[in-house]
């Protein structure tokens, strides 16, 4: 796992604090659609369509297939970082703490509040945690090491991933609706708008470089 320059400097508080901020309200906002039951985002199909199989919580069923695809990094060369590893664990225990407090929505006066409230932390969150420049999540990673490996584009590699992972989850019973819709249109300029709030100058003079590249190129999903 790479510590330096990510683990020193001043502003290493303040990207704690934004990194463990942001993965926590991911699992939150995950959980808000959850509870809105008018659809998931793509991942969010897969893990509850897992959950319905298997029996164990989104939040677990999440730790696992995030530990699963850190491990499909190992052939494409991908490393890990701080927010990798901690992205595994962080977002399926706050998915599951807000599952346990939060009920479901009943009627669509709760559920439109829920679906949009969800949409809109997720954006936040991502802005949050990847600004930090603590490493992409492993589902990330998977897409960026693919697009690497096989030279295809990122857009072709990541609807490819999401696609294959939509129609899995739905197949094990996730849910797939209008909210699967509105998020996949709204993620990106949510996504980008709270990176640009949320960045982190990568050096103490000021400046305003981001290491491994401009987040706001790599508005993706843990």
């Amino acid at each position: 796992m790479p510590t330096t320059p990510a683990l020193r400097g001043r502003r290493l508080p303040r990207r704690l604090v934004q990194l463990y901020a942001g993965l926590t309200l991911y699992g939150v906002s995950a959980a808000l659609l959850v509870r809105g039951g008018l659809g998931l985002e793509p991942w969010g199909v897969l893990h509850q369509g897992l959950s319905e199989l298997t029996g164990l919580t989104m939040g677990v069923v999440s730790i696992v297939v995030g530990a699963v695809v850190l491990l499909l990094w190992i052939p494409i060369r991908q490393r890990p970082g701080l927010g990798t590893v901690s992205n595994v664990f962080v977002v399926g225990i706050a998915m599951d703490a807000a599952l346990a407090l939060v009920p479901d929505g009943r009627g669509l006066a709760v559920q439109i509040p829920l679906l949009v409230a969800g949409i809109v932390l997720n954006g936040v969150a991502t802005g949050l945690y990847i600004a930090a420049r603590f490493g992409p999540g492993p589902r990330d990673g998977l897409m960026t090491g693919l697009h690497r490996l096989t030279g295809r584009s990122v857009r072709l590699v990541r609807t490819g991933i999401e696609v294959a992972v939509v129609a899995t989850g739905f197949a094990l019973g996730g849910s797939v609706g209008v909210g699967t819709i509105a998020y996949a249109l709204a993620i990106g300029p949510l996504a980008q708008l709270f990176l640009r709030v949320f960045i982190v100058p990568s050096t103490d003079d000021g400046g305003t470089a981001v290491a491994g590249g401009s987040p706001e190129g790599a508005i993706l999903r843990p």
